[in-house]
C-alpha cells in the first residue's frame, strides 16, 4: 500500500509511538474520509486493521488519556478502524505548506517533530543509522536530489522540491479502494 503524504508528514506530528502503531495494524493516514457525510476540519484520519481487538482497545484507551487531540474512532466492515485526531493549530501554516508541496519551507519547529536519524534493522539482525525520509525531503539532501535527477533525467534547481505534491484524492480515505488494494 502506497504511503500517503498524510502518513509521512502529518501523522508523525501526533507523537504516537511507532511501536504502538505497528503493533496495532496501522495502515495509512488521510486528511478526510470519502464515506463520511461530515469531515472534521484540521484533523487527520488514521486507518488501522488490528489483528488483536483486545490489544487495540487498550491502545485506544491509552490514546484517549495520552492526548486531548483524540476526536473519535469508528469501524468499517472487515476489521478496519479509523481513529480521528485534531491537528495541532500551532502548525496550521506548516500543514498548509505540506499541502502545497513546499516541504523545505516548513518551520524549524515543525521539522523538529521528525527524527533526523532512524535506526534501521538489517536482515542479519543488526542496526544501522539512516537519515529519515522527512529530513531528506526537508533538507533536499544530495542523495535524494541525485536519485530524482537520474530517475527523471532532469537537473534540479534550488527552488525545486524533492518530493511529489499533494493529491487530494490520494489523501482521502476510500475504504473500498483500500479493501481492493489489500484484497480483503
Amino acid at each position: 500500500m502506497q504511503k500517503t503524504i498524510s502518513t509521512i508528514f502529518i501523522a508523525p506530528t501526533l507523537n504516537i509511538p511507532r511501536k504502538d502503531k505497528e503493533e496495532n495494524g496501522y495502515l495509512n493516514a488521510y486528511i478526510k474520509d470519502k464515506n463520511r457525510e461530515e469531515n472534521y476540519e484540521d484533523a487527520v484520519y488514521l486507518l488501522y486493521k488490528p489483528e488483536d481487538t483486545f490489544k487495540f482497545k487498550k491502545f485506544l484507551e491509552m490514546e484517549k488519556s495520552r492526548t486531548s487531540n483524540f476526536i473519535e474512532d469508528y469501524d468499517y466492515e472487515g476489521g478496519f478502524v479509523v481513529v480521528v485526531y485534531k491537528l495541532n493549530p500551532k502548525f496550521k501554516k506548516d500543514y498548509s505548506l505540506i499541502k502545497q508541496g513546499a516541504y523545505s519551507k516548513t518551520s524549524n519547529n515543525f521539522k523538529k517533530l521528525f527524527s533526523r536519524v532512524l535506526k534501521i534493522k538489517t536482515p542479519n539482525g543488526l542496526h544501522r543509522d539512516e537519515l529519515s525520509l522527512q529530513f531528506r525531503i526537508f533538507e533536499k539532501t544530495n542523495d535524494l536530489v541525485e536519485f530524482w535527477e537520474a530517475k527523471f533525467g532532469i537537473e534540479f534547481t534550488p527552488d525545486m522540491e524533492v518530493w511529489g505534491g499533494w493529491n487530494e484524492e490520494m489523501e482521502t480515505l476510500d475504504i473500498e479502494k483500500v479493501k481492493q488494494e489489500l484484497n480483503t
